[in-house]
């Protein structure tokens, strides 16, 4: 192990109480971004491009202003520090975070950038962008909401406001926990920074000599390489859908995402950089960092990305009710592009408590049924009501993962009634399965299925396996009897 490595393993002094969110401050680049979505089914008469119909339009925030509205989703207080002016796209930023975000500003040379992006059939079909303008200075306000951070969150898009502010970064650096998110046309990372986040292509770029072939070694090279070149704490190279890699300069951690998603991912390495820049000023360690901020931008993606955020008044932080890794809404999402591209639906259903061979046969064959597998969950209280006190032997967020990281499964969604009824009605699948050892009269949701069309197929099931004759035979085992 490196003494970087050893020396920044070590970081975590300053600990928040547990279920406390610690305020952050972003400094970056904003941009207003635009979403033009429309239906094309048709070629123009005078050229040979698709016109897009019936456009409606959506605003969010983007660049550092998507990262720090991303960051006070969860009720976190998120200061943003930014150039702003007096031009119509700044004004309309300035009202879409109002309820979310406190803006700091700098000053502005030209007009806020603006990225349109015209859509149609969940694809991009052409991308407009207008606006030159820059961060020309800091003001007195925005050195003190920097000087006085406790967390600092670096989202550059190289317009000029991190290095406007350049030098006291690098001051707070070496004091306080500080996340920079690269970008290209930006400057490298102040020293001291105690995570730096590129893309693969953001390290082949910041990083061209340190290896030129393809590939993980590749990307291991190349962030050991920027650790030193940037005396970083560490760097996390974000890799898409398969997930970061963390490295200190010595042997990183590779981590993986819980699942893949194949939806709009505009937006993942912001809520990627957002999270981790939000657990490390809650006190956590690089590692949970980087492992918190993956689920988050793999969640991210699954629920629709970019196009799917909504932008409502601030509501009052409140405590989880359940895992995060397994929102309906998410299901939702993957339920509406399947039936946008004339697929079918498939789900399937149960307990899941200690996921086994027979578990996996089912929801392989169910998959292959249709165009997507939506798997529906009991809850722990659920579970207890059926299978009685002691269960469920695994808790639900830890079933949720294990059945996300199945390549056969698309989506989970999680109920708490004895049966998944009140889900159904909701999802509507085209397909339920359930196993072979069921009869018709078993499945209350069989009627339910025919309001809408649906069907009801059982599929055989792996006989001999069950996850009460294996809870059985652990408990068997951890006696001392056999089995």
């Amino acid at each position: 192990m490196s003494d970087t490595g050893a020396h920044h393993r070590g970081f975590g002094d300053a600990r928040q109480e547990p279920g406390s969110s610690a305020p952050l401050v972003v400094v970056g680049d904003a941009l207003l971004d635009r979403d033009l979505t429309g239906t094309a089914d048709r070629l123009a008469p005078d050229a040979p491009v698709p016109v897009v119909d019936g456009c409606e339009e959506r605003l969010r925030p983007g660049g550092a202003a998507l990262a720090a509205y991303l960051a006070a989703l969860s009720g976190r207080e998120v200061t943003l520090v930014t150039a702003v002016g007096g031009d119509a796209a700044s004004a309309r930023l300035l009202e879409l975070l109002a309820p979310w975000v406190t803006v700091v500003p700098l000053t502005l040379s030209g007009n806020l950038p603006e990225k349109t992006r015209v859509v149609a059939e969940g694809r991009i079909m052409l991308r407009l962008d207008r606006g030159t303008g820059r961060a020309t200075g800091a003001t007195a306000e925005a050195r003190r909401a920097v000087g006085g951070a406790g967390a600092l969150l670096v989202s550059d898009y190289g317009r000029g406001a991190a290095e406007v502010l350049r030098g006291l970064l690098e001051e707070r650096a070496a004091r306080v926990p500080l996340v920079w998110d690269p970008h290209p046309r930006g400057g490298p990372p102040v020293p001291g920074a105690r995570l730096v986040t590129p893309t693969t292509g953001e390290a082949r770029h910041f990083a061209p000599r340190a290896c030129a072939g393809e590939g993980l070694g590749a990307v291991m090279d190349r962030a050991r390489a920027l650790v030193r070149s940037w005396r970083a704490g560490a760097v996390a190279v974000t890799l898409g859908a398969d997930g970061a890699l963390l490295s200190y300069g010595d042997h990183p951690l590779l981590v993986p995402a819980p699942s893949r998603h194949g939806g709009d991912s505009c937006g993942a390495g912001d809520q990627f950089a957002a999270q981790a820049a939000g657990l490390l000023a809650d006190g956590a360690l690089p590692e949970q960092a980087v492992r918190g901020a993956v689920a988050a931008a793999t969640g991210y993606v699954a629920s629709g990305g970019a196009a799917a955020l909504a932008l409502p008044g601030r509501p009052a932080p409140s405590a989880s009710a359940g895992p995060k890794a397994a929102p309906t809404d998410a299901a939702e999402e993957v339920i509406r592009r399947v039936r946008a591209a004339g697929g079918t639906v498939v789900a399937s259903g149960g307990c899941f408590d200690l996921l086994h061979a027979g578990h996996v046969g089912l929801l392989q064959a169910a998959r292959a049924t249709g165009d997507c597998l939506v798997v529906c969950v009991n809850s722990d209280a659920s579970v207890r009501r059926r299978k009685g006190a002691g269960r469920p032997i695994t808790p639900l967020a830890d079933r949720v993962r294990v059945l996300q990281a199945l390549e056969c499964v698309d989506a989970v969604a999680v109920f708490d009634e004895n049966t998944p009824e009140r889900l159904l009605d909701r999802l509507r699948p085209d397909i339920w399965v359930k196993g072979g050892d069921y009869a018709r009269a078993d499945l209350p949701e069989a009627e339910l299925l025919e309001r809408w069309g649906g069907k009801v197929v059982l599929l055989p099931y792996l006989d001999g396996r069950s996850s009460t004759k294996l809870a059985e035979r652990a408990a068997v085992s951890a006696g001392g009897g056999v089995p």
